[in-house]
């Protein structure tokens, strides 16, 4: 089977843009995987871990850290689903450490 790549997946085409390089690499392989269930998460992460910084900026600190407790969550599921997400660990602990 061939490798899917943005032109062929509608996750990928609609994200390559709009997504950091190692998340979009991530997105990659796990669309390759056919874990396509695994990649919204990645991207529900990634969207929610922008709005935590969001609300920090806005100082609206309680919804910051509900906001990190759903990508808390997340990431657990996908730590257990085998799923390297060292990045995204990475930047949850650098808005973690914000607040």
């Amino acid at each position: 089977m061939a490798k899917k790549t943005s032109r062929n997946t509608d996750i990928l085409k609609e994200t390559k843009n709009t997504t950091t390089p190692k998340v979009y690499s991530l997105l990659v392989k796990l669309v390759n995987e056919d874990r396509e269930d695994l990649a919204k998460d990645v991207l529900k992460i990634d969207c929610l871990l922008t709005y935590a910084n969001t609300c920090i900026k806005d100082k609206d600190l309680k919804q910051a850290k509900d906001t990190m407790e759903m990508v808390k969550v997340r990431i657990d599921k996908l730590v257990d689903n085998d799923v390297n997400v060292e990045y995204l660990i990475y930047i949850y602990d650098g808005i973690k450490s914000k607040l």
